[in-house]
């Protein structure tokens, strides 16, 4: 236990690097949650004054007004105090996770394919979003609350001896077991929010997944099956949810159970006293008024001490995530720092090896090349390695053996933002953005202008059906947008890649999942958009490559025959087998 009290404070440490920007904000919400601290112990104080000098002793009601007057003052200041502090708190939290939520997303923008094809998609959410977001209420309603809660204790207590010292040991005799339940209880909350995060990103990334794929799950009759698991994992956060809430319900009765014993004391400790004293009797009562409240308020932070324990253990917990991924770095990432190189040279693949998990090689000692201007097509069976080359061309995966040079520069020499400047890939899978269609072509760079996207769009055939759509050009798509058909984003996808020009284009299946009509326009948008630049051409329709000026055919791994479409058929090998069974079909 000692050693992930450590741990806990390791990463509190962490997060309070990320306040040192708002040290302004932070000196102004301290200056009034100390101020308040000294505010609020005055009302009792002042209330056992009333009751000594307007209630027991004597009625004069002018003097009794003027009392009240100074308590509704004491306050209305303690409220506006609270107000304050609860304001620049808030502001100070929310700047804090601005500033985090910022350096999360950008750390992860910087990661490889590698990291997403391993992490599902609902627990990098869970870290951007839920994580962050208990992460505020560390410095909102956790570190500050907890500071200004012992604040009062603090205050309390020394007023409180300062006045009666044998009357306040006799209240606080409940303390021992208080400590003592407070540190079970805090142990008790650290393994329950643990259950919880587990939980949460479970339960997150099975929504995630399960909404995306929901055709799938439709399509082959799953919903009853799909939705029994989620009932399981919905039970599972349940149950993670109610082990904190047990914990929780128990700690708070024992608090009130203690406050109400040294209440006890106090009222029969005043019995006792008033009986021996009557001539004093005024003054035991307003003593007696006066405890009662600072127990009672010295008890209520306690209480609320415990629900801001919890946000903090809760937001601590969290940030043990968002640390993790903040301190991730990629084990394969090469920087390189040339930025002057030009592209418009051959392309050489020098004993180039590859493999996803160093162990089961997908390229083996691939030697080729890659003329400059020239369209060069990868042909071969499922697995043979064809969409690996561009992973690694583009710097998704870094290969283990061999060299890739643009001329005479290594690829891992070339700085990353540089390289892909230079390189537009059109995937086989479109990914559009819930967005108009021309930011959708632009991706928002506001240097392609909307005469460049118009002049593409008409370039590569696709304008006309742009033309028909409701807004045109500033047509809102849905997610990944689904209301243009497979074709129309393949077309959309080809104009992104145009109005960019990029020095090298990459064309992965670009044509293997549309109809024979959109082949056409897709194929007339190929023959335009490769025009005078090196092109790549991942392709499974052996009829969308015969124009190509080189053909690279691969068999697991490996270059079993280079050529033109004629020369390979006359060769009557791999590639001829290959155009054979697909002209049976």
């Amino acid at each position: 236990m000692g050693q992930q009290t450590k741990i806990d404070f390791q990463v509190f440490k962490r997060l309070l690097v990320f306040a040192k920007d708002y040290k302004r904000l932070l000196f102004i919400t301290l200056f009034f949650t100390v101020t308040l601290s000294f505010v609020s112990p005055l009302q009792p104080i002042l209330i056992g004054k009333v009751v000594d000098k307007f209630v027991v002793a004597t009625q004069d009601k002018s003097g009794l007004l003027r009392w009240c007057l100074l308590l509704v003052g004491v306050a209305f200041t303690e409220g506006l105090l609270q107000f304050c502090k609860a304001y620049f708190s808030n502001l100070m939290a929310q700047s804090i996770i601005r500033d985090l939520r910022k350096k999360v997303y950008a750390h992860i923008l910087q990661f490889k394919v590698r990291y997403f094809d391993r992490t599902p998609i609902g627990q990098i959410v869970t870290r951007i979003v839920s994580d962050i977001e208990a992460i505020s209420d560390v410095f909102s309603s956790g570190l500050i609350d907890i500071i200004g809660d012992i604040m009062i204790l603090v205050v309390i207590l020394i007023m409180m001896f300062a006045s009666n010292w044998k009357l306040s040991l006799l209240s606080l005799i409940s303390f021992p077991l208080l400590i003592i339940t407070t540190r079970i209880f805090a142990r008790a909350m650290r393994k329950s929010y643990q259950h919880e995060r587990l939980h949460v990103t479970r339960s997150n990334i099975f929504v995630q997944e399960h909404l995306s794929g929901m055709s799938i799950v439709q399509v082959f009759n799953r919903e009853n099956r799909e939705f029994k698991k989620f009932k399981e994992i919905n039970a599972g956060l349940r149950h993670a949810y109610i082990e904190a809430i047990w914990a929780f319900s128990i700690f708070v009765p024992v608090v009130e159970f203690l406050s109400s014993l040294s209440i006890a004391f106090i009222i029969v400790w005043g019995g006792v006293t008033a009986l021996g004293e009557s001539e004093n009797t005024a003054a035991v009562f307003g003593e007696i008024f006066t405890f009662t409240l600072w127990v009672n308020m010295m008890f209520r932070p306690l209480r609320q001490l415990a629900d801001k324990f919890n946000i903090l253990q809760r937001g601590i917990v969290r940030a043990e995530r968002v640390f993790e991924v903040l301190h991730r770095e990629d084990e394969d990432l090469v920087e390189g720092e040339n930025t002057t190189v030009d592209f418009n040279q051959d392309i050489q693949f020098k004993y180039v090896s590859f493999a996803y998990d160093k162990e089961n090689w997908i390229l083996k000692d691939i030697s080729l090349t890659i003329p400059k201007g020239k369209m060069v097509a990868f042909v071969g069976a499922t697995g043979a390695g064809k969409s690996t080359i561009v992973n690694i061309l583009t710097k998704f995966y870094d290969f283990q053996k061999g060299e890739i040079n643009f001329g005479d520069t290594s690829l891992k020499d070339i700085d990353l933002e540089y390289l892909r400047k230079n390189i537009a890939i059109v995937l086989q899978d479109v990914f559009l953005f819930s967005d108009t269609i021309f930011n959708n072509i632009t991706l928002g760079n506001p240097n392609i202008s909307k005469e460049d996207v118009i002049a593409a769009s008409k370039a590569v055939g696709a304008h006309e059906f742009i033309e028909k759509l409701p807004g045109k050009y500033e047509y809102m798509l849905g997610e990944r947008g689904g209301v243009l058909s497979v074709g129309q984003r393949q077309l959309i996808s080809f104009i992104r890649a145009y109005v960019y020009k990029p020095s090298i284009l990459i064309l992965d299946e670009a044509t293997s999942s549309v109809d024979t009509e959109s082949e056409q326009l897709i194929q007339r948008a190929t023959d335009k958009v490769t025009e005078g630049r090196t092109s790549i051409v991942i392709a499974h329709r052996l009829a969308t490559i015969r124009k190509a000026d080189k053909i690279i055919v691969l068999d697991h791994g490996k270059v079993m025959e280079t050529g033109t479409h004629e020369e390979l058929l006359e060769l009557n090998g791999f590639y001829r087998n290959l155009y054979d069974m697909q002209f049976a079909e």
